[in-house]
């Protein structure tokens, strides 16, 4: 009985943290191809879950290490950038060489650096077991994957939900940065400031990706 309850609540937690990661790797795959974009999204899901079963054991260690959500963080806004300045150009540029493995890195990278808490909530729920810390790291890659697959459809639908989503992942940056512990032993902001602080980088992030574009598409003329 403890064994099923454990496994529903990780099920429960692969629902409700897989937002994050299915916008991120929406986001880097928009500009591909149709069979390309199943490619970039099975590979960079399947990437990120392993390398999570291999940091699972370490996960809370990783909480601890000073810049490390900076820089995940950081990461995280220059992908949102990044994306902004693509969706401007990709229709008239066509497929780029490379931009797959492009793709699948970014969504590598930017899913493990935004995953440490997953993997916390399930290494929790699993108390233990490591069967079930598997069965939970496997189970989010469908979640995931078609999380992906919807949204991207939704964006080449609905362009505007573009910015939508790199503002959203502006706030998921910020959230990370403000949190580091080197930032939180410096400054440690309150819940009030927090906020104004992710709202502000989502709006910034929004406004300079789409200047960047505006940028870009003249240097194309």
């Amino acid at each position: 009985m403890h064994f099923l309850l454990s496994g529903l609540q990780i099920v429960m937690i692969d629902l409700l943290l897989a937002g994050d990661n299915a916008l991120v790797i929406a986001l880097a795959v928009r500009g591909l191809p149709a069979r390309e974009r199943r490619i970039g999204i099975a590979c960079g899901a399947g990437g990120a879950v392993a390398l999570r079963v291999a940091l699972t054991a370490i996960a809370a260690r990783l909480l601890d290490i000073p810049f490390l959500k900076l820089a995940g963080g950081l990461f995280v806004l220059w992908i949102a950038i990044k994306v902004l300045i693509d969706a401007s150009s990709h229709d008239d540029d066509g497929p780029a060489p490379g931009r797959l493995w492009q793709a699948i890195r970014y969504i590598v990278v930017a899913d493990i650096t935004m995953s440490v808490d997953n993997i916390l909530a399930i290494a929790g729920a699993s108390r233990g077991s490591f069967w079930l810390i598997l069965f939970g790291l496997a189970l989010s890659i469908p979640f995931v994957v078609f999380s992906s697959h919807l949204l991207s459809s939704l964006m080449d639908r609905w362009p505007v939900l573009i910015y939508l989503g790199a503002g959203l992942l502006g706030q998921v940056g910020g959230e990370m940065i403000l949190t580091d512990p080197w930032l939180v032993s410096v400054w440690n902001p309150g819940e009030l400031a927090r906020h104004a602080v992710e709202a502000g980088l989502a709006l910034a992030i929004i406004a300079i990706g789409r200047w960047l574009a505006v940028q870009h598409r003249r240097n194309l003329i």
